[in-house]
């Protein structure tokens, strides 16, 4: 059964993706922590497979560099659709601009689809005073470069949000990087930092031990859409967010590739990935592999003068 309703999924893009048959688990390669909103999503669309792909896909974690180790090792595997990478695409594409890195999300994979989308948040733990985003930054004005915020790694979309946020008001803060949005949460519950900027899907399960103060996006989040937007505060800012994109090492087939997006998208219409999703605080949101590349590639022109900003930092 497993494998019909497969060939019927990749039958469905038309004889280029049907002749691609995966016959050994697929390995896709996150290069962050456990327990982050990518890997929460990854995970989802895994548990998801079954009836999609005629072999189990297999999440394997490989953290460090800011997403960095995890994209070099998938680079240079086998262009045999056998090891694939998942990951936060923003992150990637922004670190890859603000360092020079060995890999970049063009020049070093073939881009197969987006399966979701990370949107940050200012969020403080449950004890803390700040009972609002402009309680936050009448600290932080008050005492510049006392209060320590997280994110999840240094050139990640979640530092270029909330260092440009920092900017944009006029504050000073000491930020302090973590692995991954988990580790970055534990940090926040845990007291060791003020606040942080991490996806808001994080605080789904934790609502008893994080307070969301503000959404980094023009509009509220599709499932909490209590909290309220920074636009909406009236505080200034970037919009900057994350897609959940699965790679390819550059030179796989096409065939392979037009296959892979082709169960993405067969996995990210399920029932079982949208109620997982919702379980993490998320919802589904596919996009092919050329809208994907397009959306990204505007993303890089957005976002090129706060990079060059970054940089002129140190």
């Amino acid at each position: 059964m497993k494998t019909g309703a497969s060939a019927t999924i990749l039958l469905s893009a038309g004889a280029v993706a049907a002749e691609w048959a995966p016959r050994r688990p697929i390995n896709a390669i996150l290069p962050y922590s456990a327990g982050g909103g990518t890997d929460a999503l990854a995970r989802a669309a895994a548990a998801s497979a079954d009836g999609i792909l005629p072999v189990p896909l297999v999440i394997v974690n490989k953290p460090g560099s800011s997403g960095i180790t995890g994209a070099t090792e998938a680079a240079a595997a086998r262009p045999d659709g056998n090891t694939v990478m998942v990951t936060s695409a923003g992150s990637f594409l922004l670190t890859s601009m603000l360092r020079d890195t060995e890999v970049t999300p063009f020049d070093s994979f073939e881009i197969i689809a987006q399966i979701g989308n990370l949107t940050p948040a200012v969020i403080v733990p449950a004890a803390s005073p700040f009972q609002s985003v402009q309680d936050l930054v009448d600290a932080a004005r008050a005492a510049p470069g006392t209060l320590r915020w997280a994110h999840n790694g240094r050139g990640g979309f979640h530092q270029v949000a909330g260092q440009s946020f920092l900017n944009r008001n006029g504050l000073e803060a000491q930020d302090v990087p973590f692995k991954g949005g988990g580790p970055t949460r534990a940090a926040v519950i845990g007291e060791q930092v003020d606040f942080a900027f991490v996806g808001i899907q994080q605080a789904a399960g934790f609502e008893n031990e994080l307070r969301v103060l503000g959404l980094v996006a023009p509009e509220r989040d599709a499932i909490r859409d209590d909290v309220p937007t920074l636009a909406e505060l009236g505080f200034d800012y970037v919009a900057v967010s994350s897609p959940i994109v699965f790679f390819a090492p550059k030179g796989t087939d096409p065939e392979i590739v037009a296959g892979m997006e082709t169960a993405l998208k067969g996995i990210t219409e399920t029932q079982q990935f949208a109620d997982l999703m919702r379980e993490r605080g998320n919802v589904p949101a596919f996009l092919n592999g050329t809208d994907t590349e397009a959306r990204l590639r505007a993303m890089q022109r957005d976002t090129q003068p706060v990079i060059d900003a970054l940089k002129s930092q140190g």
